[in-house]
């Protein structure tokens, strides 16, 4: 839990430390052209943390709803269960006694009404999103796969990261940040899926 609100935290960072600039079309164009648009997407993730100085990676494991008009829930089943929720107005940490509290308030912290964003374009591959804060390099990769590399375009963003890769096909499927520190934390997805097209109740009550 803590490791992804500091997650949430640095993409806080990205959203309003840099201003917008234009990747190269081509590159952005390949993205868009092959990576589907959806109102709902469903998987599971698994994502391991190399701390520097570590032998082991810290690892977690779970699953995510990502709903293009409402937000996040990003449900951690182990080592310990528990649940982010992001929203556009907050960040709704769960825990698994069923007690809640919110960690970060977008009327008493505008910042995060970015975060939406920038977890929607880390989620979904938007180039377009991306590249307002870094330098975006693509490779067309077979079966209609691609990879992005990302560097950061301001000398505080650099503070922070080192570099960010994404890679997919119709659906992102792997996240790599590279921070500044040299820790490494890698985010594979699976268990893809875009049906049901529409939240369901317990879905819908839970970004409540």
């Amino acid at each position: 839990m803590i490791r992804f609100l500091r997650t949430l935290g640095v993409l806080v960072l990205l959203a309003v430390a840099s201003p917008v600039l234009a990747a190269p079309a081509a590159s952005v164009d390949l993205v868009k052209q092959r990576v589907a648009k959806v109102n709902v997407l469903r998987g599971e993730f698994s994502q391991d943390k190399q701390v520097s100085g570590f032998k082991n990676p810290l690892r977690s494991q779970g699953r995510f709803v990502l709903a293009q008009d409402r937000g996040v829930i990003w449900t951690t089943l182990k080592p310990f269960p528990s649940e982010v929720v992001v929203t556009r107005d907050r960040i709704l940490s769960r825990q698994r006694d069923g007690s809640s509290r919110v960690e970060l308030d977008g009327r008493q912290q505008p910042a995060m009404r970015s975060v939406n964003a920038i977890m929607f374009a880390l989620m979904s591959g938007d180039a377009q999103a991306l590249s307002a804060q870094f330098t975006v390099k693509v490779d067309a990769l077979p079966d209609n796969g691609w990879r992005m590399h990302l560097t950061p375009r301001s000398p505080m963003l650099a503070k922070v990261f080192s570099a960010l890769e994404l890679s997919g096909d119709r659906y992102v499927r792997e996240v790599q940040i590279t921070e500044a520190n040299q820790d490494v934390t890698r985010i594979h997805f699976t268990a893809l899926g875009e049906t049901p097209a529409q939240l369901s109740a317990d879905e819908d009550r839970r970004f409540e």
